[in-house]
């Protein structure tokens, strides 16, 4: 009776303090969002979303900045989804768990993952511009066209910070698919691809959705990896191809939060466009939750 008692005790303690982190945590988001947009709804409009930055950038306009970050966020998922979906694909399916490349890889994948994002920007500075851009331009005959900061490396560099997500995410999805699923393909005479393709995939598709929408999420709000990759100081004109420098809103914010010589000025324009990149985000992940959502429910239909 006393271990009984005891018992429901510690559940009801546990209870207690989970429930207690989660008020915490929902306090604290709110706080943020409270003052993000108190402090920015006074400058939204369609001229300050639709212009580019004007006197000094301290009478807003955030559209070069917006598109920079669409572009590279863009070109990101173009580069890492299909290659971590792949690696995710051999790790689980393919690959022998004890073999060593097997254990390298994955300690690399864990790695990567805890490497903090600035090492990834000065990585991108010494192999895409120094090494790769510079070794095109050199084999091509040009002069500073890729050996040199711009959206491409700085969206390539986002693509390896977010590797690890993408791959984990997609190992998590395709272990949630039931082994007897994979042996009633194979028993029915489907080859290993064929089983991974129409069978395991289509049942791990919502998973995978679900690393694209964390993916898109960090790509969008990264400033450390962009700083010395391609994210510009102040451009008030869009890129026209993959090797123009670009602004983007996290660098945005950062430089007028922290190089403005007028931060008052700059300080309600620096808030605004958080707000912006906020309801960006946001509404990417939407939009992802809606196509997962909507496969999740085609795929049921389709059982």
């Amino acid at each position: 009776m006393k271990n009984r008692r005891l018992k429901i005790g510690l559940d009801r303690l546990k209870i207690g303090l989970t429930g207690t982190a989660v008020l915490l945590i929902m306090a604290i988001l709110l706080v943020i969002l409270g003052t993000v947009v108190a402090g920015g709804h006074k400058v939204i409009s369609w001229e300050f979303i639709s212009q580019p930055p004007r006197q000094g950038m301290t009478a807003g306009g955030i559209f070069p900045a917006i598109f920079g970050m669409v572009f590279s966020v863009l070109i990101m998922l173009v580069a890492v989804v299909p290659v971590g979906v792949m690696t995710a694909i051999h790790l689980h399916e393919y690959a022998r768990p004890d073999h060593w490349m097997t254990r390298m890889v994955r300690s690399a994948v864990n790695n990567l993952a805890g490497v903090p994002s600035i090492v990834f920007g000065l990585f991108g500075l010494g192999f895409f511009i120094q090494f790769v851009g510079r070794g095109l331009d050199h084999s091509l005959g040009r002069e500073m066209l890729f050996g040199q900061p711009c959206i491409l490396w700085a969206s390539l560099t986002l693509a390896l910070l977010n590797l690890p997500l993408v791959i984990v995410a997609t190992e998590e999805a395709l272990r949630a698919v039931p082994p007897a699923e994979r042996a009633g393909a194979l028993a029915l005479g489907a080859t290993k691809w064929q089983t991974v393709r129409h069978v395991v995939l289509p049942q791990a598709l919502p998973g995978i959705l679900t690393g694209t929408v964390l993916t898109i999420a960090r790509g969008a709000g990264e400033v450390a990896p962009i700083m010395f990759t391609g994210a510009a100081y102040y451009l008030p004109y869009l890129p026209k191809a993959p090797t123009d420098q670009f602004m983007t809103l996290g660098y945005h914010i950062f430089v007028m939060s922290t190089q403005s010589p007028d931060i008052e000025a700059t300080t309600p324009i620096a808030m605004g466009a958080t707000l912006v990149l906020l309801c960006l985000t946001i509404a990417l992940n939407m939009v992802a939750v809606v196509i997962r959502s909507r496969t999740r429910k085609a795929l049921h239909r389709g059982r």
